[in-house]
């Protein structure tokens, strides 16, 4: 009979081999790529000391049809820990055992741990690195990711759900990241695609590198599939340590406060002429954020997807929010496919979780043209639409330029139900742009007249229509704009707004769920 002392030293022996996943050669492998293992990886994300693993005696099954040694912890890493002291749910996949390949108990440990994300409440975040399903496995593999695919859903809208694509994520692995609401990759060392190159050289004849299918580069700013890109490993563990502080921990929660010192007085003289004389000439919004927001701290997502809008997180006398915005420096702010798929995610987002929408409007419309209608314009500019009408959290719209056309309703207006509509003085709301709108006003008189006669009659009518709409008044003297504030000012007005909004209650109509025009 074993004495407690060879019990004990019998536990620390299993440990010490769980630790070693796929063994020393195939951990230093992976560290001579540049890629740390599935351990090293959480205690890089988590509080020092804080993790407690799951499972890490699991191995599969050894059925006859599966080959190969028996690994402690089965190829992934679960368990618990804390970012900030607020507690996380974490998998890691271990690249060093069997590539890790997700086979039926693989699946299973992480399925335990996204359950017990969604029972305590608490954000899930997955380490992938994976060489997709376990082949020996055959079905219950297969059978794995479709248990995982289906968490992922559940959780959607109850728990945050973070990815970081830390080396391959090829085939059906990708829908999990895709469900997620954040998805990180490394730049150099990360892919996701649905099909590899080889099969993407034998059925369409292209030639292409991992990299060129489905490279962080491709993702961040191509595809729009991952929203942010480190260099490291190491940066993309302090992005995630960034954002879970701008996140309630769950749907349940109020918006996270933090102790602020930045004076919620403070006056910005120079956002009093940030925005230029001349309606034309482009300006950074990213400037006025900075300006109003707490310290200058904007974190933005999906940076160099579709940079006509800007989204992204930052905070107001210490409460999140979630800030969209036009940018007229990108495409003079155009809403077009991919901007309105990239805010209407968002904005959705932050309804989820509890966070108040903070919408800077610069917008002259929808991008004209062929290809956008091909591609659907119609139905990315209404899922904007939709995803603001939806939404019940707090919501504070700011007018700094143009509001033209349909797109001054799609950004928060107060048809939408925005509760606090503010415009600047260089606010301009009307249904289209001067020469746009003189042109379709005056088409007849235009028919029979001379080219100098045109441009001078157009002249005149344009200098009109500015007179009478480039101002925020006449929205102002119907409601539609609650106060009309000075620039600099602006931060104040915002706390104060939201400051009201704190305790409001809105809902829709009861329903299973509604039909978004995806």
């Amino acid at each position: 009979m074993e004495t407690i002392e060879q019990k004990l030293q019998k536990l620390q022996e299993k440990r010490e081999k769980a630790r070693l996943g796929g063994g020393e050669k195939r951990v230093e492998s992976q560290h001579k790529k540049g890629k740390y293992t599935a351990r090293e990886r959480i205690m890089m994300l988590v509080d020092e000391g804080s993790f407690e693993e799951f499972d890490m005696f699991v191995t599969h099954r050894n059925e006859e049809d599966t080959d190969g040694p028996e690994y402690l912890s089965d190829g992934v890493v679960t368990g618990h820990g804390t970012i900030h002291g607020r507690q996380v749910m974490v998998f890691s996949q271990d690249f060093t055992v069997m590539g890790g390949s997700l086979g039926e108990m693989f699946a299973k440990k992480i399925v335990k741990v996204m359950d017990y994300g969604m029972k305590v409440g608490v954000p899930v975040i997955g380490l992938n690195d994976s060489g997709g399903a376990r082949i020996q496995e055959g079905v219950l593999s297969l059978a794995g990711y479709a248990d995982i695919f289906l968490r992922n859903t559940l959780a959607s809208g109850v728990v945050p759900q973070i990815s970081a694509i830390l080396g391959p994520c090829a085939g059906g692995a990708v829908y999990s990241p895709a469900i997620t609401d954040f998805t990180m990759m490394v730049k150099d060392t990360s892919y996701m695609f649905i099909t590899g190159p080889r099969v993407v050289k034998t059925v369409t004849q292209e030639d292409v590198t991992p990299a060129e299918l489905g490279g962080p580069d491709i993702h961040c700013s191509k595809s729009g599939a991952a929203h942010f890109m480190g260099d490291t490993e190491e940066d993309i563990f302090q992005m995630i340590r960034k954002l879970i502080t701008f996140v309630p921990q769950n749907n349940m929660e109020e918006t996270p406060l933090v102790a602020s010192n930045d004076p919620i007085d403070r006056l910005e003289d120079d956002l009093n002429y940030i925005v230029p004389t001349n309606p034309n000439q482009p300006y950074d919004m990213h400037r006025i954020i900075e300006n109003v927001c707490d310290d200058g701290d904007f974190f933005e997502v999906h940076r160099r997807w579709a940079p006509n809008i800007i989204i992204g997180f930052a905070r107001f006398n210490g409460r999140a929010v979630g800030i969209v915005a036009n940018n007229p420096s990108k495409m003079a702010g155009v809403l077009d496919n991919k901007s309105s798929r990239k805010a209407a995610r968002f904005v959705r987002f932050c309804d989820a979780f509890n966070l108040p929408v903070v919408t800077f409007v610069d917008v002259p419309g929808f991008m004209p043209g062929t290809v956008q209608e091909y591609e659907g314009i119609i139905l990315h500019g209404a899922k904007l639409l939709y995803a603001y009408a939806e939404a019940t959290v707090p919501k504070i719209t700011v007018i700094t330029r143009k509001a033209y056309g349909g797109a001054y309703d799609v950004m928060s207006s107060k048809h939408l139900r925005g509760d606090l509509n503010y415009a600047w003085p260089t606010a301009e709301i009307a249904v289209m742009g001067p020469r746009g709108a003189v042109e379709v006003l005056y088409a007849k008189e235009l028919k029979d007249m001379s080219a100098d006669e045109k441009v001078k009659f157009l002249n005149e009518k344009e200098d009109e229509y500015r007179s009478r709409f480039a101002n925020p008044y006449d929205a102002a003297r119907l409601g539609f704009i609650d106060d009309v504030i000075e620039p600099r000012n602006t931060r104040f007005r915002i706390i104060r707004g939201l400051e009201s909004l704190a305790g409001k209650r809105d809902s829709n109509p009861p329903k299973k769920h509604g039909c978004i025009p995806l």
